[in-house]
């Protein structure tokens, strides 16, 4: 949650997450392919289930009363379809030809300012494709666990607005309207999937209104509930990281010079 925090929603914290498992000690591939294969089921979850509030709700997952809504919409269709695309290359490249991986990498190191480490990334690109392999092998009742795991963690980050509304408004919802800020949440978060800040600050803060104002009676109430929103989806991960990242950089860099100094 820290390495998605700290980078742009588009990257969903893929790189910092790789890092942290490779000075866990885990290799360079394995530890690719573990967070793109988890990065694998967060896009399904998107491109499934946006259909599915679409197909209840119809263009009702839009802000209604949006002075942008042609902009929104627009947004919202260029986000699905990268998402899409980004998906289907992760599909491609981790359970169909994983040596696409290994020939990207190589071309990248290609570079003459990267090529000194060319062969430990031809390396790491090998352990991707045995990792891969054995990713492939695992049976279904694994996949099923692991996708049944992933909806419940997003199904659970967006029920704390539903939560939100129903502590701070004296307004009675049904399950109807609960499930509609269900998909105005999926419909939002297909657009700050895309978006170039970290975890979509700012961005997500400003069109939270723009999404879900309609439930809310008061305007008053638009910026505290987008404020305690995001106090506690996104902002508790930014602190406790601060605090624990330089520990465990000091354990980790501490650990890898005893190593060397190992004769």
């Amino acid at each position: 949650e820290f390495s998605s925090a700290i980078s742009p929603s588009v990257a969903g914290g893929t790189g910092p997450a790789i890092f942290f498992l490779y000075k866990e000690g885990l290799s360079g591939g394995r530890s690719t392919a573990v967070v793109l294969t988890a990065t694998f089921l967060d896009e399904v979850f998107f491109i499934v289930s946006v259909p599915i509030v679409y197909f209840l709700f119809g263009n009702k997952i839009f802000p209604p009363d949006s002075q942008s809504y042609e902009e929104i919409i627009a947004a919202f269709y260029i986000g699905y379809g990268i998402i899409f695309a980004y998906t289907l290359f992760l599909a491609y490249a981790l359970f169909i030809n994983p040596q696409l991986f290994k020939s990207v990498i190589s071309w990248i190191f290609l570079f003459p300012i990267l090529v000194r480490w060319r062969l430990r990334a031809r390396k790491s690109a090998n352990q991707l494709i045995y990792t891969s392999e054995a990713i492939r092998k695992k049976p279904i009742k694994y996949w099923m666990k692991s996708m049944g795991t992933t909806i419940l963690a997003w199904v659970g980050r967006y029920w704390v607005v539903n939560f939100l509304l129903l502590a701070f408004l004296q307004v009675e919802f049904s399950i109807i309207d609960h499930l509609l800020i269900l998909g105005r949440q999926l419909s939002m978060w297909i657009i700050l999937l895309v978006s170039p800040t970290p975890g979509g600050s700012g961005i997500a803060e400003f069109v939270f209104s723009n999404f879900l104002g309609d439930f809310i009676p008061n305007d008053s109430w638009y910026a505290p509930l987008a404020i305690f929103w995001r106090i506690i989806s996104y902002y508790p991960y930014l602190a406790i990281g601060v605090i624990v990242l330089p520990i465990w950089l000091r354990k980790v860099f501490a650990k890898e010079k005893k190593t060397v100094k190992k004769p």
